[in-house]
């Protein structure tokens, strides 16, 4: 029998940052053409950079725009970027990555005639032609470490992060309360490891990372930090250690579709719906969607409106009872019967599994 865990729901606020500036959306142009600019990365690299690609990409077919995009090579290259999209008269540009945040910004102060869509960048109170997009990171980390919980036999799970950003430590800390929820809720004993490696293009050190926690008992490992994250969870795959992947659908990009060894063993993937970010801005300022650019703030993804979500299992050999179980978690995280306890903005644990009031339990 499941055990019944209670708990006291947070409410999360972050509403105000992202309600849209109606003055700013009368006056706004329609846009004709979109310049994207990747983080340090290409735009098939399998991480938010394609997903953002794929999202341009719908939008200009659908919307008729003319594009561009540039990928990037070094950090040092953000403003130059930036100021080739400008020089070459795009109406709108899209840069990937929480990076890029304070060179977007300058721009966009700048710039007031071009609009800026800002993937990872915390925008309050910011140029009207400026909107960042955010996600909840901590429900998608949440959703997959309550998985790993779940299927883990050797009561250690672990995850393999990137540079220890924002969007990083929000998935880190929501699949690390993932397990603690796990094992509140059934008695269960399952213990976290974790490292991050401060590069998003070292798939050699996510692998050996990711060796490292094999040795220690890890079962199950999550990899969240672009190429050094799918680097760990290949090199664990080949250990035949079951992988969770992020941003996309790993199963599809990292074990190309199948074809690459140890795709049965990826269980899921923290799914960051960028593509559906980009696109709703785009074609908010088409006028094609039926969304508002809110000019100087925030667009927030996450459970209950599609963002974030889970991948399916594929090939797995996992029981198809836990997914329904994890379908059931995503369902309280959309309703607010459940919490993360982190803060949906740096990442922080705020509130720890043990100290939460919340109502839930698993259907028979």
């Amino acid at each position: 029998m499941l055990k019944k865990l209670t708990v006291l729901t947070l409410i999360v606020v972050l509403a105000i940052a992202a309600l849209p500036m109606a003055s700013a959306q009368d006056d706004m142009m329609t846009i004709e053409s979109v310049c994207l600019i990747t983080d340090v990365g290409r735009i098939n690299d399998g991480t938010f950079n394609q997903y953002a690609f794929e999202g341009m990409s719908a939008a200009v077919e659908d919307f008729e725009l003319d594009s561009t995009y540039i990928e990037t090579t070094s950090p040092t290259d953000y403003e130059t970027n930036i100021g080739t999209c400008l020089s070459e008269g795009y109406d709108a540009i899209v840069t990937v990555g929480f990076l890029l945040a304070d060179d977007t910004l300058a721009a966009a102060a700048e710039n007031p005639d071009t609009y800026f869509i800002g993937i990872d960048q915390f925008v309050v109170d910011g140029p009207e032609n400026f909107v960042g997009i955010q996600f909840r990171e901590d429900q998608g980390g949440f959703l997959v470490g309550a998985l790993a919980a779940l299927v883990s036999e050797s009561g250690v799970v672990a995850g393999v992060y990137g540079a220890e950003i924002p969007p990083v430590v929000k998935f880190r800390s929501g699949y690390e309360q993932g397990v603690a929820f796990i094992n509140a809720v059934t008695g269960s004993e399952v213990e976290t490891l974790g490292a991050y490696i401060d590069s998003f293009e070292a798939p050699d050190r996510g692998a050996s990372t990711a060796n490292q926690f094999i040795g220690d008992g890890a079962d199950v490992i999550f990899g969240a930090g672009g190429q050094t994250g799918s680097g760990g969870i290949s090199a664990a795959a080949a250990e035949g250690i079951y992988v969770i992947g992020v941003d996309q659908d790993e199963w599809f990009t990292t074990f190309g579709e199948g074809e690459s060894p140890g795709s049965d063993l990826i269980i899921s993937s923290a799914v960051k719906r960028v593509d559906v970010g980009v696109y709703d801005m785009l074609g908010a300022l088409t006028g094609d969607v039926d969304v508002e650019f809110p000019g100087g703030g925030l667009y927030i993804l996450d459970v209950a409106n599609g963002g974030i979500t889970f991948a399916e299992k594929h090939e797995a050999d996992v029981d198809d009872a836990i997914y329904e179980q994890i379908a059931e978690i995503e369902a309280a995280l959309a309703d607010g019967t459940i919490d993360t306890g982190v803060d949906p903005v740096g990442g922080e644990v705020e509130t720890a599994i043990e100290d939460m009031e919340m109502e839930f339990e698993f259907s028979e």
